[in-house]
């Protein structure tokens, strides 16, 4: 009996522009998969589709979805976007992230702006696109997290950190949220896994918060794109540290604090809708 090969699968890739993103979109592409990239503007974007067609990406199988994640309703469009035009989406992979700036900013929607672009951004989008994302068995959602986030703590009085304001603490808190979140990004029993990942120090925007140097943004690709494979199995929920499972922050395993995260999300989205 000759089994019907699987159908093509169906990536949207956050922050594809550069970096650890752009790679991982390189690598998926490279797989057959259709890649979803996403960017931040129109100009960064038709610019990562031109590097990677260069790469040798099939330009057929590539399309371009623009939203900049400091305004949450272009969150809510682009997800509107990819469910309209796919019914099915098998790897969300939640990578865009920007390094806290070293003054307190504050965006539109009147939230620090990466606990906006790094946690809040990548729930609502996860929330939205869980229709796509539980229509075929085996679908994944990688969210691209860091090891800063088990030096953090969430300041649930004062999530914009208006009273002390740290760009280290800030950066560190929006990995903690990400974090928390991934073991309730999807509804148990839906057939989708999720898990969050340390994909290493590597060049990236983000490598003064951690270093001089870093391994090059592609091996941390590599890591990600490990995790979206089928064959590699996953522990729902867990974090990974590079290609290990590892134990993440305790406050990331309490049950009580992944639901007064996600009630927290909850306001903060409708408060900005």
């Amino acid at each position: 009996m000759t089994h019907s090969p699987l159908p093509p699968r169906t990536a949207l890739v956050t922050g594809a522009t550069s970096g650890i993103g752009f790679e991982t979109a390189r690598l998926l592409a490279e797989q057959g998969c259709t890649v979803i990239v996403h960017a931040p503007d129109a100009a960064s974007g038709q610019d990562a589709i031109s590097r990677l067609t260069a790469s040798g990406a099939d330009a057929d199988r590539l399309e371009l979805v623009v939203a900049d994640f400091t305004r949450l309703a272009e969150v809510n469009a682009l997800a509107s976007t990819v469910a309209d035009a796919h019914r099915v989406l098998d790897l969300l992979v939640n990578n865009a992230a920007v390094p806290a700036p070293e003054r307190h900013t504050i965006t539109e929607d009147g939230l620090e702006i990466s606990f906006q672009v790094n946690f809040l951004a990548a729930y609502l989008l996860t929330r939205l696109l869980a229709g796509p994302l539980t229509a075929r068995p085996g679908s994944r959602v990688i969210n691209v997290s860091s090891s800063m986030h088990r030096t953090a703590s969430i300041a649930w009085n004062d999530v914009n950190r208006s009273r002390r304001y740290s760009r280290v603490a800030a950066y560190a808190q929006s990995q903690l949220a990400l974090t928390i979140f991934t073991r309730a990004a999807v509804p148990s029993g839906s057939g989708c896994t999720a898990v969050s990942v340390h994909p290493g120090i590597c060049e990236t925007a983000l490598l003064p918060l951690y270093a001089h140097e870093g391994d090059p943004a592609a091996e941390g690709a590599a890591r990600v794109v490990r995790l979206c494979d089928p064959a590699t199995e996953l522990v729902p929920g867990a974090y990974y540290d590079r290609t290990a499972l590892a134990p993440a922050a305790p406050i990331a395993g309490e049950d009580r604090t992944v639901r007064r995260l996600c009630k927290l999300a909850d306001q903060l989205v409708a408060k900005a809708a």
